[in-house]
C-alpha cells in the first residue's frame, strides 16, 4: 500500500493564506470588470437612444433597448458580485453566491420583454407600410458612427469580461460577456438594415425600405437566443444541475485515490463562483482511523485538482475490500459487534475452513451471556464467510480493574527458573529485566525481556516464547502469568 504523505501544518497555513489572497484578487478583478461594463453600457445606451430618436430608425431604437437591458443587467451584475463575495453566515451557510444566478434569472425577464416589444413594433411598421404609410427614416451619418463605436466597445468588453469570468468562475460575468459578444452581431444587423433602408429610400426600391424593421426582428431573435441560453444556465445553477462530463471526471479522479474502494452519492452544487461537493467513499472495513483521514485528505485534493476551490465534504462507509483475506473478514465480523479478537488461526480441512480464535469479553459478564455472544458471532462468521465449516472460540476476560501490586525483590528462585526455561531454546541469547509482582489477590505475575536474532521470523518468535512460557508455568504453578517481551540482539548494543 502506497504511503500517504500529509501536508504539515505550516504548509497548510500558507496554502490557506494563498487561497484567501487569490480570492480577494479575483473579487477585485470581478468588481472592476463589472464596473467597467456599467460605464460602457451607460455611454452606448445614451448614444443609441439619441440617434434612434433623431433618425426614427426602429432598428436603432431596438438596439437602444438591447443596450438598456445590458445596462440593467450590468448594474444587477455589479450588485450581485458585491453581495456574492460576502462571507457565509449563520443564515447563509453556503455563502451568498446564488445572488449571481438570481440576478441572471431576473435579467432573462427583461430580455424576453424587450424582444416581444421589438417584434410587435416591427410587425406594426411592416403592416403600416403595406397599407401605404411611409416609414419615416431620416438619413444621418451618426447612426453609422454610433454603431461602429458600439461594436468596438462591445468587442473590447466581451473579451475582457470573458477572461475575468474564466479566471473567477463567475456566472454573472460569463452572462455579461455573452451579451456584449452578441451585441456585435445585432449592431451589424442594424447597420446593414439602416444602409439598405436609406438605399431603398434614395433609389425608390420599396422592398429595401423594409430592411430596418427586418433588422429589428433579427436583433430580437438574437436577444431571444441569448435569453434562452442564459435562462437554461441560470435554471440549471438554481436547480443544482451537474454536467455529466464533470461528474464523470470527478468520479474518475476519486477512484484513482489509493484506498478508495467505492464512489457513490456524489452531489454537486454551485453558489456563484464556488462549487460544493458531497461524496460518499467506500473504504476497506479494516482501515484505521488515521489511514481513513489520509484517504479523505487525498480525495479532497483530487476533487480540488479537477475543480479548484471546491468545498468538499466526504462521508466514509466500510466495505469489503477487493483483496480481503479470510482473516480480514473474520476480524471484520468481530469489529461490527465492537468486540476484540486475536490469535486467529485458520486450517483447511473437510473441504472447508476451520477457524480458531481468542475473543475478549468483559470480565464481569456472566457465562450464559458470554456464550450467547460467542454463538451469535460464530454464526455471523459462517454467514459472511460461507467456506468456514467450524469456529472454535476461546473466551478471555478483558480486565477492567486496576490492581495493587508489590514487587518481589528477594525471590531469586523465580528469576533463576525463568533463565533455566530459556536455556531449552537456543534462539534465546539473553534473558534480562526479570520482574515478579504479587497482586492484591496474592497471585504472582512475572515479566521478562528475551534477546533473539534480528532476522528471526515473528512466527518462530511467537512459537518460542509460547513454549518457554508453558515450560516455566509447569515448573512454577504458583505463578499465574509470565509475559515475555522479545527484542532483537542489536537492541542491546545501543
Amino acid at each position: 500500500m502506497a504511503e500517504q504523505i500529509t501536508t504539515p501544518a505550516p504548509q497548510r497555513t500558507e496554502a490557506a493564506l494563498a487561497l484567501v489572497n487569490a480570492t480577494l484578487a479575483a473579487s477585485a478583478a470581478k468588481r472592476a470588470a463589472a464596473t467597467g461594463s456599467v460605464l460602457a453600457a451607460s455611454g452606448i445606451t445614451l448614444l443609441k437612444v439619441i440617434t434612434g430618436l433623431s433618425t426614427g430608425s426602429l432598428g436603432m431604437l431596438s438596439e437602444a433597448a438591447h443596450s438598456a437591458i445590458d445596462l440593467v443587467a450590468s448594474t444587477l451584475t455589479l450588485f450581485s458580485i458585491r453581495m456574492s463575495d460576502m462571507p457565509a453566515d449563520e443564515d447563509h451557510t453556503y455563502g451568498h453566491g446564488r445572488v449571481e444566478s438570481l440576478s441572471a434569472f431576473v435579467e432573462t425577464g427583461f430580455m424576453l420583454a424587450s424582444s416581444i416589444w421589438i417584434i410587435i413594433e416591427a410587425v406594426r411598421r411592416i403592416l403600416r407600410y403595406d397599407r401605404g404609410e411611409p416609414l419615416s427614416l431620416h438619413f444621418s451619418i451618426w447612426p453609422i458612427v454610433v454603431l461602429l463605436l458600439s461594436m468596438a466597445v462591445d468587442f473590447t468588453r466581451s473579451r475582457q469580461l470573458a477572461r475575468v469570468a474564466r479566471e473567477s468562475h463567475s456566472q454573472a460575468l460569463e452572462a455579461e460577456a455573452l451579451h456584449f459578444g452578441t451585441d456585435i452581431w445585432s449592431s451589424f444587423a442594424v447597420l446593414a438594415g439602416l444602409a439598405a433602408s436609406f438605399a431603398g429610400q434614395h433609389f425608390g426600391v420599396r422592398l429595401l425600405e423594409l430592411a430596418d424593421p427586418a433588422a429589428a426582428m433579427v436583433v430580437s431573435i438574437v436577444i431571444l437566443r441569448v435569453t434562452w441560453q442564459l435562462a437554461r444556465e441560470t435554471v440549471n445553477a438554481l436547480l443544482d444541475a451537474t454536467p455529466p462530463e464533470m461528474r464523470d471526471e470527478l468520479e474518475a479522479a476519486l477512484r484513482q485515490v489509493d484506498g478508495v474502494e467505492l464512489v457513490e452519492g456524489l452531489r454537486m452544487r454551485r453558489a456563484g463562483a464556488r462549487y460544493f461537493a458531497d461524496v460518499v467513499l467506500g473504504m476497506r472495513r479494516n482501515t484505521t482511523f488515521q489511514r481513513s483521514e489520509q484517504i479523505v485528505q487525498a480525495a479532497t485534493e483530487a476533487v480540488q485538482r479537477v475543480m479548484p476551490g471546491t468545498d468538499v465534504v466526504v462521508r466514509t462507509v466500510p466495505v469489503a475490500g477487493r483483496q480481503e483475506s479470510v482473516f480480514d473478514r473474520v476480524r471484520a465480523v468481530a469489529q461490527q459487534a465492537n468486540l476484540a479478537i486475536h490469535d486467529v488461526t485458520v486450517q483447511q480441512m473437510d473441504g472447508g475452513l476451520a477457524v480458531e480464535l481468542h475473543l475478549e469479553l468483559p470480565e464481569h459478564m456472566l457465562l450464559r451471556e458470554a456464550h450467547e455472544t460467542v454463538t451469535r458471532i460464530e454464526a455471523e462468521m459462517k454467514l459472511q464467510v460461507p467456506e468456514i465449516r467450524s469456529v472454535i472460540t476461546h473466551i478471555e476476560a478483558e480486565e477492567s480493574t486496576i490492581e495493587d501490586a508489590v514487587v518481589l525483590n528477594d525471590d531469586r528462585a523465580l528469576e533463576d527458573e525463568v533463565r533455566r526455561a530459556a536455556e531449552a531454546f537456543p534462539e534465546i541469547e539473553d534473558v534480562h529485566n526479570v520482574v515478579a509482582l504479587r497482586t492484591g489477590d496474592h497471585h504472582v505475575q512475572m515479566s521478562c525481556h528475551c534477546s533473539m536474532p534480528d532476522n528471526l521470523p515473528m512466527g518462530d518468535v511467537h512459537r518460542i516464547i509460547t513454549q518457554m512460557e508453558a515450560a516455566f508455568l509447569r515448573e512454577r504453578p504458583e505463578v499465574a502469568r509470565l509475559l515475555i517481551h522479545p527484542e532483537p540482539v542489536t537492541d542491546n548494543e545501543r
